[in-house]
């Protein structure tokens, strides 16, 4: 039962960051997953197992998290679109890719990507209040360009990139700071298609597990998404600043030390 509640509260927390900001989940869950539950005693899961299982909570978080913020109007569907179709393809094609990659490789790809969300967060960002979807205009080429990297990559740890998509979307894309979150769940959901399908396949998605996040993500997620609208646009950047790098910092010194 402790072990049951432990991955309940992992994919909880993981869901409620994931509907109040934007993100699956799996910046949260994929350490917490790796980390928390051998610290306590409990059998670790593998690195295959993390994703596989990180995979099926951004499914569901970033789903209920969408209903939520589709009903206010944020998500725009054109940059759905346009991003949503080339990550579900790169994603699929990662999270293939990832069942043949040893748990190292998959660690320092984790590492990289979240770097670099970190680094994108901290730089200069324009035009962040505006919450009319009317008002969005984006360079459709190069968010497909960006969308086809962030899915592949983002693949092969069992994650749908919204930690990195959101990034991208205020620093590159300048889309508004509610928009990029809402839309940004909506096109996690779409990438997680495909990285859940290709870990299902490649057989390492364990059910109990996987079913308490479901459960989990299914609670939390709208209970992040409506608390968001309350948040000041700032606020909600410099969280998803400071989880980005305290991920970063956590995981670098796994791999360094």
């Amino acid at each position: 039962m402790a072990w049951i509640m432990t991955l309940f509260v992992i994919g909880f927390l993981g869901s409620f960051i994931s509907g109040m900001v934007g993100i699956g989940g799996s910046i949260i869950n994929y350490p917490m997953l790796l980390f928390i539950p051998s610290a306590l005693g409990f059998t670790a899961f593998t690195v295959q197992e993390v994703t596989a299982i990180s995979a099926v909570q951004v499914f569901f978080a970033s789903f209920m998290g969408m209903l939520v913020f589709r009903k206010r109007g944020l998500v725009d569907k054109t940059l759905v679109v346009y991003m949503g179709i080339p990550i579900i393809a790169g994603s699929f094609l990662g999270s293939f890719v990832s069942n043949t990659l040893p748990s190292s490789v998959i660690n320092i790809v984790y590492a990289i990507l979240a770097l670099i969300a970190s680094v994108m967060m901290f730089l200069p960002k324009k035009g962040i209040d505006a919450q009319d979807v009317n008002q969005v205009t984006f360079k459709k080429p190069l968010a497909i360009a960006l969308a086809l990297i962030i899915g592949s990559v983002s693949g092969i740890v069992g994650a749908a990139g919204a930690f990195i998509t959101v990034p991208v979307m205020l620093v590159v894309l300048k889309i508004p700071t509610r928009v990029a979150i809402a839309s940004s769940l909506a096109i996690t959901f779409i990438s997680s298609i495909g990285s859940t399908t290709g870990k299902l396949m490649g057989g390492h998605t364990l059910l109990l597990p996987s079913l308490v996040l479901i459960i989990a993500s299914t609670i939390a997620a709208p209970i992040g998404a409506k608390i968001s609208k309350h948040i000041n646009t700032k606020i909600l950047q410099w969280i998803l600043a400071g989880l980005i790098t305290a991920t970063v910092i956590k995981i670098w010194i796994s791999l360094l030390f």
